[in-house]
């Protein structure tokens, strides 16, 4: 099969906004992945670890408020992400194993690079009480003032580092 180009981002940009309005329609709820790895988590610890969760008060209070975390939808919309973005690899060619780099450094400083910064987004989303897609998308989506202050840090922070992350792309 062909490789296929790249969808032009302002046709994604759009079909992204649409999909945000097709979430609220149907589940009367926006986007967000951060409340589907927490949920992940606590499920996975809670499993390896009961005792931990039963005397921790994290744990307490999320299970409190979400008794079965695998059954959230954020989880259900993740699991559609993950199929979704493997079929649409399976259309358009690009299903293999390959580490998008610069041509001047190696796969291996890609992948640490990759994990650190996946590691502090995360931690950030953690803190910032969503991801990109929740509080920033939907929290715009619906003029909450928190969503367009959550777009401008994530934007002007990456703004801001580029510079120094620049050799890792070109």
């Amino acid at each position: 099969m062909k490789q296929k180009k790249y969808m032009n981002p302002y046709v994604g940009g759009v079909l992204l906004g649409l999909v945000l309005i097709i979430a609220f329609w149907v589940s009367g709820r926006g986007l967000g992945a951060s409340g589907a790895a927490k949920s992940a988590i606590v499920t996975g610890v809670k499993t390896v670890a009961p005792k931990h969760v039963e005397n921790t008060a994290f744990y307490q209070g999320y299970l409190e408020t979400h008794p079965q975390p695998m059954k959230e939808w954020l989880v259900f919309q993740m699991l559609g992400v993950i199929v979704g973005g493997f079929i649409s690899g399976a259309i358009a060619g690009r299903l293999k194993f390959k580490v998008e780099k610069s041509p001047k450094i190696t796969s291996k400083t890609r992948l640490i690079f990759a994990v650190l910064g996946g590691i502090l987004f995360g931690f950030g989303s953690q803190l910032g009480r969503g991801c990109t897609s929740g509080s920033a998308l939907t929290g715009m989506a619906v003029l909450s003032l928190s969503g367009f202050l959550s777009m401008a840090a994530i934007f002007g922070t990456a703004f801001a580092l580029a510079y120094f992350a620049r050799k890792l792309w070109i």
